[in-house]
């Protein structure tokens, strides 16, 4: 399965990953590997998170990572994982 990053996505994780370096340049980086890394495992159990709250749609889900949310969508007809989205939970 590909793992295609959708604009969105790829321009709100840059903002999320400025601020994170306002504090700790390495802390910004660890996210970014972390989230990479949980991203590239959903193609192995791309259903293991929670049907999104925001979409009616079994096959676009929310993934949790360190209070982000992350929107994706299976296309399994594609063999693709589409990342739509991530944003703070409690800024929503």
């Amino acid at each position: 399965m590909q793992i295609k990053r959708h604009r969105k996505y790829i321009s709100n994780l840059f903002v999320i990953l400025e601020h994170i370096a306002k504090d700790k340049v390495y802390a910004s980086r660890k996210f970014k590997n972390d989230i990479d890394e949980r991203i590239d495992d959903l193609t192995n159990f791309p259903y293991k998170n929670r049907q999104s709250i925001y979409f009616d749609d079994e096959n676009i889900r929310d993934m949790i990572f360190k209070g982000y949310t992350i929107v994706y969508e299976i296309k399994p007809d594609e063999n693709l994982l589409a990342i739509l989205d991530i944003f703070n939970q409690n800024k929503r």
